[in-house]
């Protein structure tokens, strides 16, 4: 297998189960605590928090970026090719469609559900602005300081903390509105 095959490969893999995790834990969220939104919001994020850090570290040696607009900035840092970021993109995106497909069939859902919710407003697209640009101030200030062994946590709890000041309930995931509509 080529390089970027297997990179393609780990950016699917993990975009696959880190929205399945994020959706799966929604729905089991909504299910144990109805009614109770604010703990639903702590177990999606904790959870959410948990299953990011565990994949970056699994997956980190091969490729971790799970995330289309980190690797447009691995792309403009001259990191990566274009090439390789169009394939890494589009394995993220597919990793996305199959990981919220499994996530829905897991618990007995129909395989795609569009959400009913209407996201929109300014509000919404600055906290994505602003989560999105934290979340790359986390990434690359990480990675540029030389604390490479440290990008799992420092991600993961920068996600779990942005469930808390995010207007939505999930960053930057492809996918995002083809979940159940369970927060």
């Amino acid at each position: 297998m080529t390089g970027i095959a297997r990179r393609a490969l780990a950016e699917f893999v993990g975009t696959a189960f880190l929205v399945a995790a994020v959706i799966g834990s929604g729905i089991a969220a909504a299910r144990l605590s109805p009614h109770d939104v604010g703990l639903e919001l702590l177990e999606n994020s904790v959870v959410t928090g948990g299953a990011l850090t565990a994949l970056i570290l699994a997956l980190q040696p091969v490729s971790a970026a799970f995330n289309p607009v980190v690797t447009i900035v691995e792309r403009a840092l001259g990191v990566i090719t274009s090439r390789s970021a169009l394939a890494l993109i589009a394995a993220q995106v597919a990793g996305g469609f199959i990981g919220a497909i499994t996530a829905n069939l897991m618990f007995g859902l129909s395989a795609v559900n569009v959400s009913t919710h209407h996201r929109s407003g300014s509000g919404l697209w600055l906290a994505e602005v602003v989560a999105t640009l934290g979340l790359l101030v986390v990434v690359f200030g990480t990675v540029r300081s030389g604390r490479t062994d440290r990008v799992a946590y420092a991600v993961g709890g920068y996600l779990l903390a942005a469930y808390w000041f995010h207007q939505l309930d999930q960053l930057c995931q492809p996918c995002r509105d083809h979940r159940p509509d369970v927060l």
